[in-house]
C-alpha cells in the first residue's frame, strides 16, 4: 500500500503557513517604559536642558612654562588647597637662570655700596700727603724766587736763573693747586651721574631677577583656588605645552553645585528671572530637587551639543542661565545631563 507523501506534505505546509498568518495578525503587546516619562510640577512651564558643574565652573589648568613633567602631586577626585602644588614640569634651566641673576645683582649693588660709601679715609692721607709736600715744594720755590727778585744789583743773577726760578715757583704752586683739587675731588664722595647710572643698574639688575623667579615659580603649576580634581590629563615624563587647546588638568569647587540650563530662544520671552526651577535627573524622575536661581548669562549663543566638543554645534539658539542645587540634593555628577523645568507665570505661558 502506498503512503501518499506529496498530499501529506502540501497539508503541513498548508497548516504552517495557516498557524504563521494568524500568529502574525495578532497585536503586538505594548512594552513597558523603562522609565516614567517626567511630568513637569508646575501649571505653565519651560523645559530645558541642563548640565552639572561646579559652583566655580570647570576651572581649565595649563602651564605658563612648556616642558616636560617631572612630577604630577595630585590624583582624580582629590581636594586641593588654594596654591597646593598640581604638578611641575622641568625647572633646571630656570634655576639657573635665577643663580646667574642673583650674581648679577650682589655685582651691582656691590658697586653701589661701593660709590655710595666714597670717600674712603684711607684715601684721603696719601693725598693729604702729597699736598703737604707739593705746598712745600712751592712755597720753596717761591722763597727762591723771591730771594732772586729781591738782590738789588741785577748783574749778580743772570735772566736766565730768575726765569728758572720764576717757572719753578709756578710750577710747584700748579702741582700744590691739583694736589688740592685732587683732595677736595675724593671729599666731594662719588658723582651724582655715577650714582644715578649704579642705582639703575641695581634697579635693572633686582626686576632682572624677579622676572627669572617668577618663570622659575609658574614652571610649578598650583590650585588657584580650594577645589576638587576632576579630570588629569597630563603624566610624569610628558611634555606639557603651554599653548595646547586641551587643559592639562580641570578643577571645580564641589562644596555647591549648580545646572547651567539651555532654553530655547524661542521661549526666551517667557521666561522670568528668579523664576523657580526643578531639577530631574534623567532615568529616574522620582530623583528630582528644586534649585535657586543665580544668574542669566546675558547673551544668546548657538547651542553647543553635550559631548564637551567646542565644534559641534546645532542651529538652535538658547539663552543659559544658572540654579544653584542644594549640598546633597541630588546624587548627580559635575558633567552630567539632567531636565530642568521653568515656572512661568500663567499668562507668559499661554500660546
Amino acid at each position: 500500500m502506498k503512503i501518499p507523501v506529496l498530499p501529506l506534505l502540501a497539508l503541513a505546509g498548508a497548516t504552517f503557513a495557516s498557524l504563521s498568518v494568524v500568529r502574525a495578525a495578532r497585536p503586538i503587546p505594548v512594552a513597558r517604559a523603562a522609565a516614567e516619562p517626567l511630568r513637569s510640577p508646575f501649571e505653565a512651564t519651560i523645559a530645558g536642558s541642563g548640565i552639572v558643574e561646579p559652583a566655580s565652573q570647570n576651572i581649565a589648568i595649563g602651564t605658563a612654562v612648556s616642558g616636560l613633567v617631572l612630577e604630577v602631586a595630585v590624583r582624580h577626585g582629590q581636594v586641593v588647597k588654594a596654591g597646593e602644588l598640581l604638578f611641575r614640569v622641568d625647572e633646571r634651566d630656570l634655576a639657573a637662570s635665577v643663580q646667574v641673576h642673583e650674581a648679577q645683582l650682589l655685582e651691582s649693588q656691590a658697586e653701589l655700596t661701593r660709590l655710595e660709601a666714597l670717600p674712603r679715609s684711607e684715601d684721603r692721607q696719601p693725598l693729604l700727603a702729597t699736598l703737604a709736600a707739593a705746598q712745600a715744594e712751592f712755597e720753596n720755590a717761591q722763597a727762591q724766587w723771591e730771594m732772586a727778585e729781591a738782590v738789588v744789583d741785577k748783574r749778580a743773577l743772570s735772566a736766565e736763573l730768575l726765569a728758572q726760578r720764576k717757572f719753578q715757583a709756578a710750577g710747584a704752586k700748579a702741582r700744590a693747586d691739583n694736589a688740592r683739587a685732587q683732595l677736595e675731588l675724593l671729599d666731594a664722595g662719588a658723582w651724582a651721574p655715577d650714582l644715578a647710572v649704579a642705582r639703575a643698574k641695581n634697579a635693572s639688575a633686582q626686576a632682572a631677577l624677579s622676572e627669572a623667579q617668577s618663570a622659575l615659580a609658574r614652571a610649578s603649576v598650583r590650585a588657584p583656588i580650594d577645589a576638587t580634581v576632576l579630570q588629569i590629563n597630563v603624566r610624569v615624563g610628558e611634555f606639557a605645552s603651554s599653548s595646547s587647546a586641551t587643559p592639562w588638568m580641570i578643577l571645580g569647587d564641589l562644596s555647591h553645585l549648580a545646572v547651567r540650563v539651555d532654553i530655547d530662544e524661542h521661549d526666551v520671552w517667557r521666561f522670568q528671572p528668579g523664576a523657580r526651577a526643578r531639577v530631574s535627573v534623567r532615568g529616574n524622575r522620582e530623583l528630582s530637587a528644586a534649585a535657586t536661581f543665580v544668574r542669566v548669562d546675558p547673551m544668546v549663543v548657538p547651542k553647543r551639543s553635550l559631548t564637551g566638543e567646542a565644534t559641534e554645534r546645532v542651529d538652535t539658539r538658547v539663552l543659559q542661565l544658572v540654579y544653584a542645587l542644594e549640598p546633597g540634593a541630588l546624587p548627580v555628577y559635575v558633567g552630567q545631563q539632567v531636565d530642568v523645568y521653568l515656572e512661568v507665570p500663567p499668562q507668559a505661558g499661554a500660546r
